[in-house]
């Protein structure tokens, strides 16, 4: 009988550590699980904080591009107000030159000139100001530009300022 009763311990103890056993064991899986998640999701972030970087440091001169613009813009009226005028054709000349020098260091940085006269009206580009009567030029083609727009580097920081051809009615 003492043997009995050893043995229905034994027994229970052995049923005990089982369960012990299994619960741990089902403990490590859902904390190899969480872990596995874990990573997963601090690599996911490490690469997020990489291309942001990237971002950052690939468009960290747009805004003084942008601030460039309206010195373009100013430069290109003067030229076309000197044009009339004869006696300030070597000023007229001076201010070509340094335009062309300016619009060549910004090139080099990624800016460039979005082509809009004659091109099929783009909204992601281009910006319609006026609609223009017009039977030689191709519905909503880009028939006059009222100011330049300006890529830089795969974006648009200004769009173009555009008259868009339609039909006579």
């Amino acid at each position: 009988m003492v043997e009995d009763q050893e043995q229905k311990e034994n027994q229970h103890t052995l049923s005990d550590e089982s369960e012990n056993i299994e619960a741990l064991k089902k403990s490590l899986i859902e904390a190899n699980d969480k872990y596995i998640r874990l990573y997963a999701d601090f690599e996911n972030y490490k690469k997020f904080a990489v291309k942001n970087k990237e971002e950052q440091l690939k468009y960290a001169s747009e805004p003084l591009i942008k601030d460039l613009l309206t010195v373009i813009d100013h430069l290109e009226l003067a030229l076309q107000h000197s044009a009339n005028n004869d006696a300030s054709s070597q000023l007229a000349e001076g201010v070509q030159l340094t335009l062309k020098e300016l619009k060549t260091v910004l090139e080099k940085y990624g800016l460039a000139d979005i082509q809009a006269l004659g091109k099929p009206f783009d909204p992601l580009i281009h910006h319609a100001m006026t609609q223009i009567e017009s039977e030689d030029a191709e519905e909503n083609a880009v028939v006059q530009e009222l100011r330049k727009g300006y890529m830089f580097k795969d974006r648009v920081i200004r769009a173009s300022l555009v008259g868009v051809a339609k039909k006579p009615s």
